[in-house]
């Protein structure tokens, strides 16, 4: 297995910042329906992008505003993990998809190709001015990671728990964040 990195050989940054975070945010918004909620799921839960194509309407607790994610990469099917969101996306979710009134809760949430759900984010990259290797669906769950620990004081074994890392080690990277994520680490410690 690759070890995984925050930036790229060249030193270029992997993930988004939380400014590009935001501006990710307000173009999703702007998009379709189906874009719109399949791109804010990336952002919210960080998950894979083969992970939120995996999602079914039965997924989606209204109830409790969590989505539960199925670990692709764990050996064996059936591991999911529970991610709680923002009530205003599982509202939405609700809305573009009607889940309440679905009679097939096995149903799909979108229907269209993992090339097409990369092509999408892309994007949504672009209109939003993301420019980089950092501008890709692995960029958003590198940056829900980052986000989380450095402007959430999220702990690690949370984001592990939410990202489905199967070791701390591998979540602690997002603790070697650099750039506005690591002085804002930083300015705790000296204020």
């Amino acid at each position: 297995m690759s070890e995984m990195k925050l930036h790229s050989e060249s030193g270029e940054r992997l993930y988004l910042t939380a400014t590009e975070r935001e501006r990710f945010e307000l173009i999703s918004k702007k998009q379709d329906r189906e874009t719109m909620s399949f791109a804010l799921v990336l952002l919210y839960t960080g998950c894979r992008l083969s992970e939120a194509l995996n999602l079914k309407v039965k997924h989606i607790d209204l109830e409790n505003n969590t989505i539960g994610i199925e670990s692709l990469k764990k050996r064996k099917k059936g591991v999911f993990r529970s991610i709680p969101v923002p009530e205003r996306l599982n509202e939405s979710l609700n809305l573009v998809h009607a889940l309440r009134e679905s009679k097939n809760k096995n149903a799909f949430l979108w229907k269209f190709s993992r090339m097409t759900g990369w092509r999408k984010i892309k994007e949504i990259m672009l209109l939003a001015k993301i420019e980089g290797p950092q501008a890709t669906p692995k960029g958003l769950r590198h940056g829900f990671g980052v986000y989380a620990i450095a402007n959430c004081e999220i702990p690690l074994n949370m984001v592990q728990k939410w990202l489905g890392h199967a070791e701390i080690k591998t979540t602690a990277i997002y603790a070697n964040a650099v750039g506005r994520e690591e002085r804002e680490i930083a300015n705790r410690m000296w204020n």
